[in-house]
């Protein structure tokens, strides 16, 4: 099956654009990105206030912006005379997708109000988004609402697969239900004290065809260990740095 991610070797993911090289979710990583060959950014998506889907990660401008007024509170023509730490405002989702055709897109819908404007651009655009969350709730909305889109797996189920895939990784196989679309785990090594990405669960999830994708990792040594144990995608926060490394080493997909 071809998804947005099929390829050759490692995935390298870049997490809101490439945080630590540029501000994230921003222009300024979009055009880095493009700068440096890289076409797969993983990003978030807020609404405003009349429904413009926008990449980016918190409820407010504070972080980004040095303002206090919430996504959703404003109107997309009251946000784009906004400037982030980049010196432009926020990227409408609709123009990220026409200005860079070649880039995919690993969207994360932060809340509820993105998994309606999310779910149609999935379905529009196929073959360059993957949509994921937090929630598997919303996932599942998403599913209702444009079924089949590509998708990773919510964290609750990650936890029921991690349990299963635990005692036996062939009971995770044959047990877990089958859900058309859902193509990747896009996991930490760790939660908490807890090991999340574990050679059992990595087995488990390539048995189901699903890759296993692991945030955020910025060390080149990090990202060498987890691959060599089975890992297919890296996300990170400077993904030109992690990209170079690695396809010193073999091909990637990047």
């Amino acid at each position: 099956m071809n998804t947005p991610f099929s390829g050759d070797g490692p995935l390298v993911l870049a997490h809101r654009g490439g945080g630590g090289e540029s501000v994230e979710n921003s222009w300024a990583a979009l055009e880095h990105m493009r700068a440096n060959g890289l076409t797969v950014m993983e990003t978030d998506v807020r609404v405003t206030a009349d429904g413009v889907p926008v990449l980016h990660h918190d409820a407010t401008l504070e972080r980004m912006a040095g303002r206090g007024e919430a996504i959703s509170a404003l109107t997309g023509e009251q946000l784009a005379k906004i400037h982030d730490h980049s010196g432009n405002p926020p990227v409408p989702l609709d123009e990220a997708l026409l200005s860079f055709p070649e880039i995919r897109f690993n969207i994360d819908a932060k809340e509820a109000a993105a998994v309606g404007p999310v779910a149609e651009r999935a379905a529009r655009h196929r073959d360059r988004i993957v949509v994921s969350s937090f929630s598997s709730s919303r996932l599942a909305q998403m599913n209702r609402a444009t079924p089949g889109l590509f998708r990773s797996m919510g964290m609750g189920n990650v936890a029921a697969f991690l349990a299963l895939a635990t005692i036996s990784p062939r009971l995770a196989h044959s047990v877990y239900p089958e859900r058309p679309g859902t193509i990747a785990l896009q996991i930490p090594e760790k939660y908490g004290p807890i090991p999340v990405t574990t050679p059992r669960l990595i087995e488990a999830a390539h048995r189901r065809g699903f890759e296993v994708h692991v945030w955020t990792v910025d060390d080149p040594a990090a990202a060498d260990r987890l691959i060599a144990a089975g890992v297919d995608g890296i996300v990170t926060d400077t993904p030109v740095a992690l990209a170079a490394h690695l396809s010193a080493q073999g091909p990637i997909r990047k």
